[in-house]
Formats: structure tokens, sequence, C-alpha cells
């Protein structure tokens, strides 16, 4: 029988020092330690770690202390009296050292109230590695003290709990081969102390503890009841170390090789082999074809290197506290990412909408210790110095056009399925480019495609799809000249700079949110597809649906800032100047709405209690105020000369001047899906003097519908009149409306507003896109002498356009944009009033010569009301 539990290690006072200097910056789990101590209510809980490091051992011990967890009595193979003046003198009074054993001291550790520190394998020595033995062969494993616990289980009733700890010391991936480091101080993924010290004291402040299933000893032997001990030793130790394998992977990622290593193995590859053996040679041998595939390789190819990437998350982390308030990052979500990660394939697509884009989610992924993607990007970003940087943080780059070389979508899909199959990470963003206008543009489906193909080739590493939201209170990059009618600038590191005005203004704050976590599983069971193999027309199909619930869950899961909320409140509104008061007062209702809607909202825009907090919309118009998207006046400050810029608050009066209204609509259209479905109806309902029949409204909200389908994202998971019922039920539960018979008429309305001016409201959100297109209607003018080009059409429209807003029948500046005129022709062109010949707009047959004037008039109807109140 053994006597009372013996003491825990006590460091001596130089170590106790270092241990609090150090150990207390460790990121610990909360999880961590309220599972250990549950498993200890349990029974008795055994530390399980990876490969002998004492660094670990001092690590694990400080933090069972400071957390009060069960204390380690015993750590296997490490010597620790020589650190320890206490020495084993206790054990000596147990045990005559020539019958002590290693499985004696670890029982008599496990004694009731006694825990244990147990290293499976040994990091492998020089020789070791020299003759090749890296990766876990050739190390010597714990077998005797595994062999210990499996007969001290049988010994007993309580459980042993076995609990795989894993200490992150450095973030950086595993390479492949050996190389003169690794001789010296061990591989990476079994780094001897003196690595694992070095690693310590370069990254101690993002060291990370992280927990591995638990094993309970007790049903784990019942499981496997008619296994040899041999074998149960094997199975008990592999189960350990796949468990901590998957945690350490799912925070270095794969591991990394060299990019003529990858290039090789892609080029080698049977499938490649076997595509480039179809293309028509026009002249080129394979060995040519072969080069100029490599050569393809090295332009595309991401290179991340660690060092890069670190230095530059000190320079973002720099960079974001000078131009943004802060970063909201929805936990939520990183929490389901991290559960997925650590055996599947993450493909994340995320809105795009500025250059902040590229940098935001490996920001967040950075600091939440999770693997970096590698990001697709286009190849106008290749420009230097800036594409070198990219490259080294893990940009690859491809071509926005794949026209017209057979062999470049072959060397794509083989790099994208060599990635996948490897376990990395990819981010691409599925608009294609940055959104102009702040809403979430049409899908592009060619590279999901390939992705989409490369998944289902490789079955064995399941792939998930994460749609993130990345919104913003102030975009930063500027569109007005775009917008305007002026040309795209080409991509430079003065225009990627420039564009940010990057260390003069603020932005407010960054939101980054992350939708329901998609598989091919849940697509194929979306569209009923059965498993295995599909046709293309099939795989067209589940591309295809896949981008649409991408987008509508980023529209979904888009959350509500104090920007967007005010930028919504201030261009909706119908008079030149807006009192603070008033602004505050349509914040409030608006949110009321979002809310109902089940829109998130951001920490910064509510109280605890859900309510909106004044101060967010008063931040905010001083946000817009200080980039000079906004006005403030105070009453007495009218004809006065002060050139001291006035402070948002009470008493204050915001207008927006006229050239800077389309800026300011950037905010606005981040949130302005939520309301579209309730905007058609109030269109449809308020045109003066006409029947309000619910068929009646149904019919004009289904032609608005149509005329806008380039212009808003509508659900691909229910058909128009399924919407449509909603969203009418949903206003009438609101008191929006009233259905009196077979009539839909304003409701009583709710929150100090009737019906009607509820209707107004929602009615007013969409007028300048009306507006825009009544201006193109007009703009069909120009095509009755004869065919134009798109871009000459435009540019006649926008002037046209111009005019409009100056004589008075176009209310609101921002109407004038661009990229609307492009959606309303393309709607145009699906209405039959438009045709496009050899890259030329032409009116149809269907157009008389007053076509372009009916269709105006048809449009104009929807603004032709009172104004809101």
């Amino acid at each position: 029988m053994l006597p009372a539990l013996p003491p825990p290690y006590q460091p001596n006072p130089l170590l106790r020092t270092l241990y609090q200097r150090f150990f207390d910056k460790i990121q610990v789990d909360s999880e961590w330690v309220t599972q250990v101590r549950k498993l200890a209510a349990q029974g008795t809980v055994v530390y399980i770690l990876r490969n002998l490091n004492f660094i670990d051992f001092f690590a694990l011990d400080y933090l069972t202390k400071r957390f009060e967890l069960p204390s380690i009595r015993y750590a296997s193979d490490l010597g620790l009296w020589v650190l320890n003046p206490m020495g084993k003198g206790w054990l000596n009074a147990i045990f005559p050292r020539k019958d002590r054993t290693p499985a004696s001291e670890l029982a008599a550790a496990l004694s009731p109230g006694g825990s244990a520190a147990l290293f499976l394998k040994r990091p492998p020595s020089v020789l070791d590695v020299a003759a090749g033995a890296s990766g876990g062969r050739g190390l010597k494993e714990g077998d005797e003290l595994v062999q210990a616990l499996i007969g001290l289980q049988r010994q007993r009733e309580e459980p042993i709990l076995l609990v795989p700890q894993l200490f992150l010391w450095t973030k950086l991936p595993d390479t492949r081969g050996t190389r003169m480091l690794d001789l010296v101080l061990g591989p990476r993924e079994w780094a001897s102390p003196v690595r694992t010290i070095g690693q310590f004291l370069y990254n101690y402040r993002h060291v990370e503890l992280k927990a591995g299933e638990p094993v309970n000893l007790a049903e784990f032997l019942r499981t496997y009841r008619d296994a040899s001990d041999t074998a149960l030793i094997s199975r008990l130790t592999y189960t350990m170390l796949r468990r901590l394998e998957r945690e350490r992977r799912a925070v270095t990622g794969p591991a990394a090789k060299s990019p003529e290593r990858e290039r090789q193995a892609i080029v080698r590859s049977p499938r490649f082999r076997g595509e480039l053996s179809k293309l028509t040679r026009n002249g080129k041998s394979d060995a040519e074809l072969m080069e100029q595939a490599l050569e393809m390789l090295r332009a595309m190819q991401a290179t991340p290197e660690g060092a890069t990437r670190s230095l530059l998350g000190v320079v973002l982390q720099g960079l974001f506290r000078r131009m943004y308030a802060g970063i909201d990052v929805d936990q939520d979500g990183l929490a389901r990412i991290r559960a997925v990660s650590k055996d599947r394939s993450l493909v994340l697509l995320p809105s795009h909408k500025s250059h902040i884009d590229y940098l935001i989610v490996s920001y967040a992924f950075n600091e939440a210790n999770l693997p970096l993607p590698l990001i697709a990007s286009g190849d106008n970003l290749t420009f230097f110095p800036m594409g070198p940087i990219f490259r080294r943080a893990g940009a690859f780059f491809i071509r926005r056009s794949f026209a017209g070389d057979p062999l470049y979508p072959i060397v794509v899909d083989a790099y994208v399925r060599q990635l996948i199959r490897e376990g990395h990470g990819l981010e691409m963003f599925l608009e294609g480019g940055r959104s102009r206008t702040g809403k979430l543009l049409a899908p592009k489906f060619g590279l999901l495609k390939m992705v989409v193909t490369a998944a289902l080739a490789v079955p064995q590493r399941p792939v998930c799809f994460v749609p993130v939201s990345i919104g913003y209170e102030r975009v930063v990059d500027s569109y007005d000249v775009e917008l305007g009618g002026g040309e795209k600038s080409k991509e430079d590191a003065a225009g990627l700079l420039g564009s940010a005005g990057v260390l003069i203004s603020r932005y407010g704050r960054i939101n980054l949110q992350f939708g329901q976590i998609l598989t091919l599983e849940h697509i194929r069971s979306d569209l009923g597809l059965p498993p295995g193999a599909l046709t293309p027309a099939k795989q067209r199909a589940l591309v295809t649906r896949l981008g649409n619930r991408v987008m509508d869950e980023i529209n979904r899961v888009t959350a509500v800032t104090p920007g967007a909320l005010t930028a919504l409140a201030l261009l909706s509104y119908h008079r030149r100047g807006q009192p603070h008061e008033k602004l505050l007062v349509r914040c409030e209702r608006l949110l009321v709405t979002l809310r109902r809607l089940g829109a998130r909202t951001t920490p910064a825009l509510t109280t605890s209690s859900g309510s909106l907090r004044p101060d967010a919309i008063r931040e905010a118009a001083q946000m817009f105020a200080d980039g000079a998207l906004l006005e403030v006046r105070y009453p007495a400050e009218v004809g006065s000369k002060k050139r001291a810029k006035p402070r948002a608050g009470r008493g204050a009066i915001y207008t927006i001047p006229e050239d800077k209204r389309l800026k300011l609509d950037g905010s606005k259209n981040i949130i302005i899906h939520f309301f579209v479905e309730r905007a058609l109806v109030a269109l449809a309902l308020l045109i003066p003097g006409s029947e309000r029949t619910e068929s009646e409204v149904r019919a004009r909200v289904q032609e608005l519908s149509r005329l806008f389908k380039y212009e808003f994202r509508f659900r691909a998971d229910a058909s128009f009149d399924t919407i449509f019922e909603e969203t009418v039920a949903d206003m009438l539960a609101d008191g929006d409306l009233e259905r009196r018979q077979q009539r839909l008429t304003p409701g009583i309305g709710r929150s100090g507003w009737t019906g009607q001016q509820w209707l107004m409201t929602y009615a007013g959100l969409l007028r300048n896109f009306v507006e825009s297109y009544r201006v193109a209607a007009r703009g069909l003018a120009g095509l009755e002498n004869g065919p134009l080009d798109g871009k000459e059409l435009i540019k006649q429209t926008l002037a046209t356009g111009r005019l409009m807003y100056l004589s008075g029948e176009v209310e609101r500046a921002e109407a004038i944009s661009k990229p609307l005129l492009e959606n309303a022709f393309a709607a145009f062109q699906d209405l039959g009033y438009v045709s496009n010949a050899a890259g030329k707009l032409q009116l149809t047959s269907k157009a008389t010569d007053s076509a372009g004037r009916c269709l105006e008039e048809s449009i104009a109807k929807y603004l032709d009301r009172e104004a809101p109140a």
C-alpha cells in the first residue's frame, strides 16, 4: 500500500520568477480549465504530452497550480531533481533504489488526488535525424508507462482520464525534408529543448495551450477488451498522438515544401500529365509544354514565408490601430471554424469591398492562432514591390481571363487540387472584383468550379466552404471617380496606398462575421443529388447553388454597424438638413426593424439590453464629418465665419455635400439588402390613385424585382411567391400593413410611426435606385440614331442624368452612378428593350421610337408621391 501522496515539483526561486514572467503570457482557453476540473471530479487526470520536453512540463506545472487544477506529482523521464532542491528523497523513503521503477513512481503519483504528466515519445537525436528517422520513426515510446496506466486502471473502479495537452511554441508549419538546423536542434515538429527555448523566447507572447479530446481509459479497455496488451499500448499511443497532431495542425497547417518541390509534384501527377496529353500540340513538344506549365506555376504560386508573415502581422497591427477604432470578430464563428479545420480543408469566401479585405481575414486568423489561408488574387496585384510581398505572405496570382490559352486552366486546376490535397486553407473572392457600391456583386463561378472539382476528386480530404462578411463603417478605397463615370485606374503601389489615405484618416470599426459552414454534402442534399460521380450539368448546378448559398449567407450575417445605420438614415431623409435628434429617432426605429429581420449588430451599436447606444450614432456622424462626407452646423453659427469644425451631437444639424453622397452611399448599401423586399412592397403600394388589391401589388412587386434583378440579391432558396407572401405576412404582423378583404393598406404602425410613415420610409431607401433606372430609360434615346458602344452609352446617359439632377427631375445625387446605369441597361436587355450586337447596344424591334419614354414613365410612377414624414 502506498503512503501519503508525494509532493509536487517545486521550482527553485530563480525558476519561479522566470515562470511568472513568461508563462503568464500563455493563452489559456477557459474551456481547457473547465474541462480539466470537470474530468478531475469524475476520476484521475493524467496529462498526456507529445514528446519529452522539460519546457512543456514547466509551463504545464505552472498553469495547473495557477488555476488550482490537479497537481503534477510525476513527470516521465525528465530528471527534474537536478532543478529541484528537494530531490527525490520522498521516493527513496518509499522504495529502495534498486526496486524503484518509473511504473512504481507513476502508481505513487496517482494515489487519490494526484496527477501525472506523461510524455509519449522522445525527440529524435542528431543520429536519428541524420539517419532519416524524423517524423516519428525510430523514436522511443513510453510503452512501460502506458502499460503501467493500463494495469492501474484494471485495479480500480474510478476511471483514469487521459487529457492530451499541447503547447504551441511556434505557429510556423513543419518542413518537408531535413535541413542543417534540424540536425542540430531537432525537426520543428519534434523540437529539442534547445529549439523549444528559442521558439519560446521569440514567441512567448503568442504561445497557446490547447487540449485534445480526452480518453476515458476504463471505457477504452472495455471497447478493446479482447486485444492483447501490446496491441492496447500501440492503439492507445496512436490515439493520443493523433489527437495531439490534429490540435497542432489546426494551428500550424500542413507541412511546408520548397516551391520547386511543389511544382514538380504538380507536373508529375498522373492527372496533370493525362490532361496535358489531350492538348493539341500546335508544333510544341511535350517537353516544351511542360516547361511552359512550370513557368505558369512560377508566376502563379504562393511562396509563404514565416518571417514575411510575422513582419506583416506587426505592420498590420500598427496600421489597423492607426486607421480603425477596432476590429470586431465573430468569436462563435471562429470557434466553429477551429473545430472543423482539424480534419478538413477550408475555403474562405469573403465579401470584397476594399483592398483591406486581403488582410483582414489573415489578421483575424493570426490573432486566433489559426493557419493563415493562401489567397487567390488577380494578377493585376503582382506590381512591384507589393507583388513579391503578397506572394510571400500567401497570395497566389491568377489571370483575370483564361481565354485563348487551353494550358492555363489545366495548370490552375492542378495547383488548386494540390493545395486542397495537402490541406491548405484557401481564400477567394467570389465576386471576382471589389464592389464599388457597397452591395454584393453577382458571384463568378470560374474559380469556384475548379475548387469544387478538386474537392470532389479528393474525397479523403473533405472541404468546408465558409461565407465571410467583412463590414466597414467607412470604406477605405475611394471609388467616386469610377462611380461618376471615370475609368478604373491601374493597380500600383501609389494607388494602393493613396486610395486609403492611409495614415491621415479614421474609418471607424471593421466587423468580421462568419456564416453557416457549407459542405458539398449540404448542397447535394439541397439539390437531391445522389452520392457518386456527377454529370457536367449536375456539377454546374452544384457550383451555382453553392455560390448563391454563399452570397445569401454573407448577406444574412452582415452586421449592422453604427456607420452603416447612420449613412442609411442620413441618405434616405427627404430634406436637405437633418437634426441630430431626428437622426437618432430614425436610427432607433430602423434598428428595431433590423432586429425583427434577424440582423446581427456590432457591440459598439447597442447596449447590453439590445437598444441603440446614442453615442454610437454621434461617433459615426463625427467620423463622416472628419472625412468631409458630412457637414455639421449649429443654428447659432449660421452665417458665422467661425472656422473651427463643430462636433457632432445634440443640437447639431447635418447636411451632406452633394459631391459626397456617392461616397456615403457605399456605407449605406452595406445593409440595404435587409430592407429590399419591404421597400419593393412599399413602392408598389404607394402609387397614387391606383388599386391596392393584393394581386395588383404582387404584380407590381414582381415587375420591380425583374427590373432590379442585377441590383439586388433575392433569396436563392425560395420562389418569388414565397418571398412575397412571407414579406407581406411580416409587414402585417409588424403593423406596417393591414389586409382588408383583398386589399392591402397602410397599417396602424409601431414605434411612434404610422403604417404610412413606415411605407414611405421603406420606399425612400430605394429612391436613388429608382431614379437611376429612370435616368437609364431616358438614356435609351441615345440609341435612336443607331447602335452605340456600351461605354459611350453610359457616358451620354451620365451627362443626361446630371442635367436631370440640375433641373430637379432627379432628387438624389447618388442616382447618377455608373454601376447602377450598367445594371439598368443589363436589365433592359433582359426585358427585351435592348440587344447587343457585335459589342454594341441597339434598340430592339420591341422598342418603338417612344419605347424609351414609355419605359421611363413606367419607372417614374414609383417616384410620384408626397415626401415621407
